[in-house]
């Protein structure tokens, strides 16, 4: 293994630069500051594919939205706070970023059984990218060769340096994260969890003892996150808390997954009801549930998680504002998104002018044929009066290129997926 003391400098080697070249470097740093620069995104990718933390669990964690989203927060967080550095104290030593972000990708490795070693590969990664992307902008500025050479110098000190101190803040935090999961029930039912999603032998009276959950039932799985810079951790539980009230009394199952998921299996063989979950959400910002489907026995269990995070994943991609959806809500979006382009092509041609309509009016289409094509029925669920609901589907009849009344399945069928396309214009589901 790697340690980072490795990355260190002792201070005595810090020659300050030139002013000319500490004029450069302030230049370049607010360049870098005011733009989203693409080595950004290439530092993340690499990141998450890079070969030690692929290892873990046999997936990439590019596989799991909330780590790629964790660990580009991360990262873009380091090459801000270094830039910013530079602007007002260009070519000076940068302090270890030690903010939220850098603590919390601490927090989320540890519990994902990531090692110190992969740490220290993907900021090698993002070492040598972000010198090189960083050369790029200078070189826009001079083409003299004594100030790009000890430009190359002082920026590579600076960024071995700043990022070899940042990772002995991120393994101390590491090393106390590790304590603490390592103390209580956490770590044993996070441990027999994995066991049973893995698909390992594992004897299920003891598997019911160590979960103190039985298996031998009906399950439907949740996943409960929230970005843990913005989101308070003790909403997530609140959430779960509210989870467990709809199986009235039943015993679930809850799993500190990491600091911001936490995993359920709530007991049942039919679907819970939500409606008071969704309204209590409403206190809760920042929290968010993917439900899985309702399925029976040890496979059950495995194949409800499976499909919560599939909705996971799709509300994720899709930069969805709800905060709750299930399995049932985003399976015929699944299907209907595996070939993107033919998607596109699905919903222009049934939609016509009408995919660029009002949101509103596309929800009062929507909710106009789940109840049968019942004006009074729909009005009610949207809380509007019966001739309000009738002008918009005026409106919409305008818009589509054929009649709705001919068209409804369709229709409903595109609206569906146009809900779950991400800013892009792409379906949600084929973002990787």
């Amino acid at each position: 293994m790697v340690h980072s003391s490795e990355y260190s400098l002792p201070a005595s080697s810090w020659d300050p630069p030139s002013q000319r070249v500490r004029e450069l470097m302030r230049r370049a740093a607010k360049t870098v500051i005011n733009t989203r620069p693409a080595w950004y995104d290439e530092v993340s990718r690499l990141s998450l594919t890079s070969t030690l933390m692929a290892s873990v669990s046999g997936n990439p964690l590019a596989d799991d939205p909330i780590a790629a989203e964790a660990i580009t927060r991360s990262n873009r967080s380091n090459q801000l706070h270094w830039a910013a550095a530079n602007i007002s104290h260009p070519g000076e030593p940068v302090a270890a970023n030690t903010d939220t972000e850098t603590l919390a990708i601490a927090r989320y490795l540890v519990r994902r059984g990531i090692s110190e070693a992969a740490v220290v590969e993907t900021y090698r990664l993002a070492q040598s990218i972000s010198l090189q992307s960083w050369m790029k902008v200078v070189y826009q500025l001079t083409s003299d060769p004594e100030d790009m050479r000890e430009l190359f110098d002082v920026s590579e000190k600076s960024i071995t340096k700043f990022l070899g101190e940042t990772i002995s803040a991120v393994h101390r935090q590491m090393r106390i994260e590790r304590d603490n999961l390592t103390s209580g029930a956490h770590p044993e039912r996070r441990a027999t969890v994995m066991l049973i999603l893995d698909g390992a032998p594992l004897a299920r009276d003891h598997a019911e003892s160590r979960l103190g959950y039985q298996l031998d039932q009906g399950h439907t799985a949740a996943i409960i996150w929230g970005n843990e810079s913005t989101t308070n951790l003790a909403d997530l539980d609140q959430a779960a808390e509210l989870l467990i009230h709809t199986v009235h009394g039943s015993r679930a199952l809850s799993v500190l997954a990491s600091a911001d998921t936490r995993w359920l299996w709530l007991p049942g063989a039919t679907n819970p009801d939500f409606s008071g979950v969704t309204t209590g959400l409403g206190q809760l910002p920042g929290v968010r549930i993917a439900v899985g489907s309702t399925a029976a026995g040890i496979e059950g269990f495995r194949r409800s998680h499976l499909d919560a995070i599939e909705t996971q994943r799709v509300m994720t991609k899709a930069g969805s504002t709800q905060q709750i959806a299930s399995f049932a809500d985003v399976q015929i979006v699944t299907l209907l998104t595996a070939d993107p382009e033919q998607a596109n092509r699905f919903i222009r041609h049934t939609l016509g002018d009408f995919e660029f309509a009002d949101p509103e009016l596309q929800l009062t289409v929507l909710a106009y044929i789940h109840e049968q094509c019942n004006a009074s029925q729909a009005a009610a669920r949207l809380f509007t009066h019966r001739n309000t609901l009738m002008r918009r589907l005026v409106q919409a009849q305008a818009l589509l290129p054929r009649p709705l009344e001919g068209a409804t399945v369709h229709v409903a069928l595109a609206l569906e997926a146009l809900q779950w396309r991400d800013s892009r214009g792409q379906p949600a589901s084929q973002h990787r």
